[in-house]
């Protein structure tokens, strides 16, 4: 599970576009299942991802609220719960603010990344049960942005632009520093989402690398398949751990802008 909070809300999306697309009122759910060699797929936790319109320090944003917990029956054996929020000004639609409270079990820890813009940097503040308050100013660029605003970078790109096999990087920040996303679009393809139906989609395979040495030979290789239509949710994400593998997916949607063209069935 701890796998799950590294990798999941983060990644449930990260493709690049020249803006992205807010809507105040969309939610997003998620179901989480695991399944190894001896063990069946089961459901182990959700995730949700919710948009509003809010203020931050008087200027009017855009509010994402993601939050993912492990289901009820498995918080005896490990209990998390992880909350992010990111505050994204209306106007430049960049990320302005980013905060997350993270409990793993008997592990909190908290981040906080404040963004200048005019700078070009970001002041993260970062601590957990073991260490003291700790911070750092980042040089950022125009493609580094937090968890959640990777999250919806990739709504309004257009899909006849990529091309089966290409590689692209972004940049995500993380407390202190600058990771780097490779991702590589596969190429479309029909895939049947858990009680949703059957969806066209966009498939996209993604990798971590470090900014010490820019390497993804190291990094974790996970898919992910996004609806092919103007909404491009994203519909189901595969990811392999140290044992076995963790899969999330679509488990309902409302408030969308545009209707879900990309549903077969």
């Amino acid at each position: 599970m701890k796998r799950l909070a590294v990798f999941l809300i983060p990644l449930l999306a990260a493709l690049p576009a020249a803006a992205q697309l807010y809507q105040p009122g969309e939610v997003l759910e998620y179901r989480v299942s695991y399944k190894a060699k001896l063990f069946p797929n089961t459901e182990v936790g959700s995730v949700e991802v919710a948009t509003s319109c809010g203020t931050h320090d008087g200027r009017p944003v855009y509010r994402v609220d993601a939050r993912g917990r492990t289901l009820p029956t498995y918080r005896w054996f490990f209990d998390l719960d992880d909350r992010y929020t990111v505050c994204v000004d209306t106007a430049a639609m960049r990320p302005i603010h980013f905060s997350s409270d993270i409990k793993e079990g008997d592990y909190p820890f908290w981040s906080r990344y404040d963004y200048d813009w005019d700078r070009y940097e970001a002041a993260t503040t970062w601590q957990s049960r073991r260490n003291p308050e700790q911070s750092k100013r980042i040089a950022l660029t125009d493609a580094s942005l937090d968890a959640i605003s990777l999250f919806f970078r990739m709504r309004s790109a257009d899909p006849d632009s990529f091309r089966a096999g290409e590689s692209e990087v972004l940049e995500m920040v993380l407390q202190d520093t600058v990771r780097r996303i490779r991702y590589r679009f596969e190429g479309r393809e029909q895939k049947k989402i858990r009680n949703m139906g059957k969806y066209r989609t966009l498939r996209f395979a993604c990798q971590l690398g470090t900014t010490e040495n820019f390497s993804f030979t190291d990094g974790t290789e996970f898919t992910i398949w996004i609806s092919d239509d103007e909404n491009k949710i994203p519909l189901y994400l595969e990811s392999p751990v140290r044992v076995g593998s963790v899969q999330a997916y679509i488990s309902g949607y409302r408030g969308l802008r545009y209707p879900v063209s990309s549903l077969i069935r």
